[in-house]
């Protein structure tokens, strides 16, 4: 029987002051979210008081915790969070929601949103219709121009070689 056991990861996302916003902002986005402890700076603390300091919130089953760090990181797209899209109407849901007020788009399913975090916002079958035999070439080609992927022109990219 072995003492290590299963390890629970939490993204840990460093804010400029904007911990809560951000923490409000994606669980009105993600079904299934839930907003979960805040710790505040109390009366003397290297805060102001009453602001927060972290912001626990889960989506979709995942936990993350915001930290209203300071000024000194900033989020680069080393770090991307990727959303499995079934559908068009899902991945316009996102990216639209992701971008709004301030996000800023990228190509082949990238963004920013308003925070600066980056996203993945891609159908759920992208792998298969890139990896299918013969397909990577027009697959890819239909693929590299988007910014908001198209589902419809990946899948008819894919079925003009099979």
């Amino acid at each position: 029987m072995s003492l290590i056991r299963r390890a629970t990861l939490t993204p840990f996302l460093w804010f400029n002051g904007q911990a809560e916003e951000a923490a409000h902002f994606y669980c009105s986005i993600f079904p299934d979210s839930t907003l979960g402890g805040t710790t505040r700076w109390g009366k003397g603390g290297r805060g102001p008081e009453g602001i927060a300091i972290t912001v626990e919130f889960t989506l979709g089953g995942q936990s993350f915790t915001a930290l209203n760090g300071g000024p000194q990181y900033t989020f680069t797209e080393a770090i991307s969070f990727s959303i499995a899209c079934q559908t068009q109407a899902e991945i316009d849901y996102y990216w639209d929601r992701l971008t709004s007020a301030g996000g800023t788009p990228s190509r082949c399913g990238w963004l920013k949103d308003r925070f600066g975090l980056s996203w993945q916002v891609v159908p759920a079958n992208l792998g298969a219709l890139i990896n299918a035999p013969n397909n990577t070439a027009a697959v890819m080609a239909a693929l590299m121009p988007m910014s908001k992927i198209e589902l419809a022109p990946l899948e008819a990219a894919a079925r003009r070689l099979t």
